[in-house]
């Protein structure tokens, strides 16, 4: 029996419906999730710096954890940095990626959005899948970098009102050009997926990565897991922050401290 963790990392609270998700359908599995606030926000670093930072931060919990698969549960770092980690370590990596194929695939009206970060929504990996999955769509994009920020940093205390004011911006467009399917590019945008459909109604539909990546760690990870290991805790690197106890909470996830 294999009881080493899966481990999930992300630049914050983003991945943790990812979790979720996968902890429902892998019960007896152990995970970990770390949330590397230290760094937060990764959309709007370099290329180069967010690898740097990505493969760094891995390395650490490679050595500390030992995890027999790794989940990158951030867009941005999955598109700039998954290609140098399966590089350097042999256990399976499994990354986030817009959900333009079935967003694309679902539209009936040919016009789609992508909400992500200012990194992903301009990313020559962006470029590739729509053209690749959504070459006869128009694709509105849209940055929404300080809804990232919103929802670290204040969703939790945040009422109806403000939620709809933090995202006005990016829903705006979406009603002007009349999309029928809004790809949430970024893991922390999962978080809003109830205030998204109230606000956007049913004529649009949500796509997010979540089923996606689930399955694939599913495909992955070996049937032989230790159900005496199993639970899950999440961490933080930076210095000890109550929101990150509260969204543990939330999620049903222990809370583990600071990352040493």
């Amino acid at each position: 029996m294999d009881s080493r963790p899966i481990l999930f990392c992300d630049s914050g609270v983003g991945g943790l419906p990812y979790l979720a998700w996968v902890r429902e359908r892998l019960p007896n599995e152990r995970f970990l999730y770390v949330a590397d606030n230290a760094n937060f926000p990764y959309g709007e670093r370099s290329p180069e710096d967010l690898r740097n930072v990505v493969i760094s931060l891995v390395g650490r919990l490679m050595v500390k954890f030992d995890p027999k698969l790794v989940v990158v549960a951030c867009n941005t770092a999955s598109v700039v940095a998954l290609a140098a980690l399966r590089e350097r370590y042999s256990v399976p990596f499994v990354g986030v990626v817009p959900a333009v194929k079935p967003a694309a695939e679902r539209s009936r009206v040919r016009k789609i959005a992508l909400l992500a970060t200012t990194r992903t929504v301009g990313d020559a990996y962006s470029d590739n899948l729509i053209d690749q999955f959504a070459s006869d769509c128009t694709v509105i994009r849209i940055a929404g970098q300080q809804l990232v920020s919103f929802i670290e940093n204040e969703y939790l205390d945040a009422d109806a009102r403000r939620i709809h004011e933090a995202m006005e911006t990016a829903v705006a467009p979406l009603r002007s050009e009349k999309v029928d399917s809004l790809i949430l590019g970024c893991t922390h945008f999962t978080l809003l997926d109830r205030e998204l459909k109230q606000e956007l109604g049913s004529s649009v539909e949500i796509v997010d990565s979540r089923e996606g990546v689930g399955r694939q760690v599913i495909r992955l990870v070996d049937s032989g897991s230790d159900p005496a290991a199993a639970g899950a805790s999440l961490f933080h690197t930076a210095p000890d922050d109550e929101r990150y106890r509260r969204f543990a909470g939330r999620f049903g996830v222990q809370y583990g401290g600071v990352l040493k």
